[in-house]
């Protein structure tokens, strides 16, 4: 049986709508990305590396994320499954730079608890990487940048601790992970992800992967995949999904209308893969001048009648609605 999801009342951290790809193996391309203003950068070692540069993103990664970074960083690892993902994971966990951790093409809740396990063990710091025995380990309880702090993981205990059972304190923490549904079996279970583990704080789609599994040519094959991804997150009471990346970085008007689709399926915020698609993505999941004016007129009215109302022009307002409207005046909170 499954956890438990996450309590849907639970407050959650700002929401990014903005998530930047790098590849990892390019710090110079990294550092110019720290300063874009994409929300989350997201430092890939998987599919944005060839092969023989695997060792070199990594040690690269970690010198990175072994002292403060001014944005949110996550690193997307190695197929998990593969002989990478493991010391990738163990390596870059204890760093205080990481803010989260993305999984490539989960299959099922095994997958989730596999990482969460090797991110809880402690690794041997290899000698060719000095800096992660030198950089600070994050406590327990302290959130980067806006996002949800660390969780413990109980039951686990790190490699380096000494022998019998740990005290609760000792425990190590298990950062942020967010699962990349990519395959026709991730979506079969995209519930079960969703609700595999505490430290898991997202699910999103792979697209070009699925696509390519499912033989899928057009948007219209795509459709129950993304509002399975959808309702699975807000079942579990993680944040809306943000889209998966639009390949063409000079279609900016695809780009728009395919944010616009997005949003009206539940989305929130979109992948990118260069930065001139980091404007258009966050106007197109803002709020228009409009939603917040007729935002704030719901919450007004709600404000002063409470309980279910109709409006001067007709429209019937209950709860639902107003929390609907509350949540566009959040979002209009965030407008640069």
């Amino acid at each position: 049986m499954s956890p438990a999801p996450h309590p849907p009342g639970q407050a959650l951290a700002p929401t990014p709508l903005t998530w930047l790809y790098v590849p990892g193996d390019r710090p110079e391309v990294v550092a110019k990305a720290l300063g874009c203003g994409a929300d989350v950068v997201v430092v890939d070692l998987e599919d944005a590396v060839a092969p023989d540069r695997k060792d070199h993103a990594l040690r690269a990664t970690a010198e990175l994320l072994s002292g403060p970074v001014p944005v949110p960083v996550h690193v997307r690892v190695n197929a998990l499954d593969g002989p990478l993902a493991e010391n990738e994971i163990r390596t870059l966990a204890p760093l205080p730079g990481l803010a989260g951790l993305r999984l490539p093409k989960v299959q099922g809740p095994a997958d989730v608890h596999r990482a969460a396990g090797w991110a809880t063990t402690a690794a041997p710091v290899p000698e060719h990487l000095p800096y992660a025995a030198e950089g600070p380990v994050r406590p327990a309880g302290h959130a980067v940048a806006g996002h949800p702090a660390p969780v413990r993981t109980p039951g686990v205990t790190a490699t380096l601790a000494p022998a019998g059972p740990p005290a609760a304190s000792a425990l190590p923490a298990t950062p942020a992970l967010y699962a990349l549904l990519e395959s026709a079996l991730g979506i079969e279970h995209a519930f079960a992800i969703a609700t595999a583990h505490p430290a898991l704080r997202g699910i999103a789609l792979g697209e070009a992967d699925l696509c390519g599994e499912l033989g899928v040519r057009d948007d219209a094959g795509l459709a129950w995949p993304r509002s399975r991804t959808v309702v699975a997150a807000r079942a579990a009471g993680l944040a809306p999904p943000p889209q998966s990346v639009h390949p063409d970085v000079h279609d900016l008007d695809g780009l728009a209308r395919s944010c616009a689709r997005g949003r009206a399926l539940g989305f929130l915020g979109r992948a990118a893969i260069h930065p001139r698609q980091l404007p258009v993505i966050e106007a197109a999941y803002l709020p228009s001048a409009e939603e917040i004016a007729t935002a704030e007129e719901i919450v007004r009215a709600a404000t002063e009648e409470g309980g279910a109302l109709a409006l001067p022009d007709g429209r019937f307002v209950d709860a639902a609605v107003v929390a609907g409207a509350r949540r566009v005046l959040d979002l209009a909170g965030r407008r640069r």
